[in-house]
């Protein structure tokens, strides 16, 4: 069966077209001994949102010699070509990337990782091209509901696993309500589509704080890349706010804590979403990282292993401290767990040429994995499966490194609590 050589961009015109038109032609497999499978993969290597791309070239390296004999479908061995782009943490460049890689390099699946400004244009282009994606690393609702989801209609060729809003308000209460402070929390939301989501009045945090009792201070939503929280600031002074929450990037976050000592605005208990995920922020903060709270989604603790390696949670975070010397981060488990269901989708896909079946196999995904089960059949709406979620705090060790022990597990009790809760000082 001969490859159609006819490049995709021929058929359009226009450079905003490039990004905006579906692809009018789908590639036909070149056959030689070993056909292949391409697989497009997108994430933010550079930019504010670098963190969560920290580990890919380390799990990109394990991933490939893994691969390296290929994998068998129907009788055949399909050999796996990785395509990697930077997104550089900016949604238009998302945009982009993920177009090149269905229009020049015709990829057979769109991989992305990490955050609504990398993984929903990704889908987005995806969805417009008719090629399969599965994403991971973002909440679900900004996933689904920043897409134009609705509960009755979902997508047709993007998948997502990850935990959802739900998840993450009940590892905050539950590490709250243990700690016995006050019950005024004071809202940092910025205005993109984690914020916005986080913050939303009627799905976001808002809602389940006031239904738990808590009085949320919520100054409005603010710029990314500010560098003036003055405000946030005088109004949680204002209103007593023991605890301070949100979801930030971590330049946003080390602009508002140092400004927060410097005004004397002293929280007990402060549990930031994205920004204090990182060791290399935690450390970048000193002492004042100490105590700092959020949530987790993957750690060595976590009792699951690899479909695609056999390796422990714990196996892999050590290899990558042994590999790189750094200490291991949260997004190491997910960026891995994304290619051991392609893997898996690869292998049971009824037909590779034909992109609803991959869709089939990917819907029909029930696989265990190095942060739990991976199950399509079982998710809060369409396209979309959840993961477990725990709550944890960065405790500066004897030696002043910082150890990221889990504190509360209530959520996800098969995965066990590492340590205590401590307010801030």
């Amino acid at each position: 069966m001969a490859r159609i050589v006819t490049n995709r961009r021929t058929f359009l015109s226009g450079a905003a077209t490039l990004i905006a038109a579906p692809a009018i032609l789908r590639h036909t497999r070149a056959y030689a001994s070993e056909p292949t499978v391409k697989l497009g993969f997108v994430s933010p290597r550079t930019g504010p949102l670098a963190g969560f791309a920290e580990a890919d070239d380390y799990i990109l390296e394990g991933v490939r010699q893994r691969l390296e004999g290929g994998i068998a479908n129907n009788g055949k061995t399909y050999q796996v070509e990785i395509i990697v782009k930077d997104s550089q943490s900016n949604p238009n460049r998302a945009a982009e990337v993920a177009s090149d890689l269905i229009l020049d390099d015709e990829v057979d699946i769109l991989l992305a990782a990490a955050t609504p400004d990398t993984v929903n244009p990704v889908a987005d282009q995806a969805e417009l091209n008719q090629v399969p994606c599965i994403t991971t690393n973002c909440p679900w609702q900004p996933y689904y509901f920043g897409r134009g989801g609705t509960p009755t209609q979902g997508f047709e060729y993007t998948y997502h696993f990850f935990w959802g809003l739900e998840d993450v308000i009940n590892v905050f209460l539950a590490m709250w309500g243990a700690s016995g402070v006050e019950k005024t929390v004071g809202g940092l939301f910025p205005n993109d589509a984690d914020g916005n989501a986080w913050g939303d009045a009627k799905l976001g945090l808002p809602p389940a704080l006031s239904g738990a009792g808590y009085t949320l201070v919520d100054p409005g939503r603010y710029q990314p890349m500010s560098n003036d929280f003055t405000n946030q600031i005088n109004l949680f002074k204002q209103a007593g706010c023991d605890i301070v929450t949100g979801n930030m990037i971590p330049p946003d976050f080390g602009t508002f804590w140092s400004q927060a000592a410097q005004q004397g605005f002293a929280p007990k208990i402060v549990t930031i979403g994205k920004a204090l995920l990182f060791p290399s922020v935690i450390n970048g903060l000193g002492a004042r990282g100490n105590g700092l709270t959020c949530e987790v989604w993957w750690s060595p603790s976590h009792p699951f292993t690899s479909s695609l390696t056999g390796e422990s949670a714990a196996d892999l975070a050590d290899g990558y401290t042994k590999a790189t010397g750094r200490v291991w981060t949260q997004p190491i488990g997910y960026q891995h767990a994304l290619f051991e269901v392609v893997a898996n989708v690869i292998a049971r896909a009824a037909d590779l040429d034909d992109p609803m079946a991959i869709i089939d196999a990917t819907v029909q995904t029930n696989l265990p994995t190095i942060v739990g089960q991976v199950n399509w059949s079982d998710g809060p709406v369409r396209n979309v499966t959840k993961t477990p979620l725990v709550g944890g705090q960065w405790q500066m060790q004897p030696d002043k490194s910082f150890d990221l022990k889990i504190v509360t597990n209530a959520p996800a009790p098969e995965i066990p609590v590492t340590g205590t809760l401590q307010l801030l000082n």
